[in-house]
């Protein structure tokens, strides 16, 4: 049953990133301050994911092949969420200037 709930914790987890889409349609997505902390949150959201299911792969031996995929895809968006946090906060970047992408 552990297994189980970790798997769908972790599939449930692989959507939940997608759902910046639609929401950066709205006015106040777009601007400063919204668009940062919504970006940071997202970041945030993406490496917890990655380190639950590193977790959940490695401590709880839940060692079925959705996780395996969950596993490789999280750990994707974990990294291209620290890589996004050490550009924006190293390179000069910021979140204000990604409001300038269409939407």
């Amino acid at each position: 049953m552990k297994n189980k709930i970790l798997t769908a914790v972790s599939t449930i987890m692989i959507f939940a990133p997608w759902t910046i889409l639609p929401l950066r349609r709205f006015d106040w997505a777009v601007h400063s301050p919204t668009a940062e902390i919504l970006m940071l949150s997202y970041a945030a959201f993406m490496i917890f994911s990655g380190i639950f299911t590193i977790a959940a792969y490695a401590a709880g031996n839940v060692r079925n092949t959705l996780m395996k995929v969950c596993l490789i895809i999280n750990v994707m968006y974990a990294v291209a969420a620290v890589c996004l946090l050490f550009m924006g906060n190293f390179s000069g970047l910021s979140a204000i200037k990604f409001t300038n992408l269409p939407v």
